[in-house]
């Protein structure tokens, strides 16, 4: 009894410095941090991030991500897909949102601030890949099973970033994973308890997108607890750390 009351404490304690510590500071830097206080003091317009879609044929697609407003702000980061089509002047940009229609096509400037807070490239793919992976994109968006009204929980899940989580581990050529900040990420939908990318190079088990995990090429290692990610990035070199994102050398 005494030895199992010692692992439950060494698992609190894990928990604790590997989830809750990062979360507290990420919590403190915030609240010192100058941010809006209202929807409509916020800065939403483009970050200047992209080249113009005119200075180029080529097709295009990005993958952004950028930490959101309101307390939401200290913890979790909202990400949204845009792409150009080869010959096209014009880009278009898919998010979910919280209200009304969710899934929003165009409803803000492509590499727009988010809450005033700056875009942070996910991924992005250009020339004759991206022009082949787009209508697999657009697929995949026409496809996604919460884009109804009511589709849209802030936690765990389905949220905006499931949503793009989505779109990326059905079109695994994008070869990409949101950050550790992107709660709501390893949501899976239809209570989905496993799933295996169709390229197999990544494996998710969860559970409701509370408690899970995240292995292979792409992700690493990654544990997931209460939406918070905590892992190892084996292709890019770093750690991965709950709040505040990936650390990388």
């Amino acid at each position: 009894m005494g030895g199992r009351m010692k692992s439950v404490k060494r698992l609190f304690l894990v928990i604790f410095i590997v989830y809750l510590v990062p979360t507290f500071a990420s919590a403190g830097f915030w609240a010192m941090k100058e941010r809006p206080s209202r929807w409509s003091d916020a800065r939403w317009s483009s970050a200047g991030i992209l080249p113009k879609p005119e200075e180029s044929n080529d097709a295009a697609i990005y993958v952004f991500s950028a930490m959101t407003g309101g307390l939401k702000g200290a913890v979790a980061s909202h990400a949204w897909i845009v792409f150009k089509e080869k010959g096209a002047k014009t880009y278009t940009r898919y998010d979910k949102v919280g209200w009304g229609s969710p899934i929003r096509r165009n409803g803000y400037s492509p590499d727009a601030y988010w809450y005033s807070n700056t875009p942070q490239l996910v991924t992005s793919v250009t020339g004759s890949k991206a022009e082949l992976l787009i209508p697999k994109i657009e697929g995949a968006i026409a496809a996604y099973p919460y884009a109804e009204p009511g589709g849209y929980t802030i936690w765990p899940g389905p949220n905006s970033n499931t949503f793009v989580a989505y779109v990326l581990r059905t079109v695994p050529e994008l070869d990409a994973v949101l950050p550790p900040h992107a709660i709501g990420r390893d949501y899976l939908p239809a209570g989905e308890f496993i799933h295996v990318d169709d390229d197999w190079r990544d494996v998710h088990v969860t559970v409701r997108g509370l408690i899970g995990l995240s292995a292979g090429l792409r992700s690493g290692f990654e544990v997931h607890f209460l939406g918070l990610v905590a892992g190892l990035d084996f292709a890019n070199p770093g750690i991965k750390v709950p709040a505040l994102g990936r650390i990388g050398i």
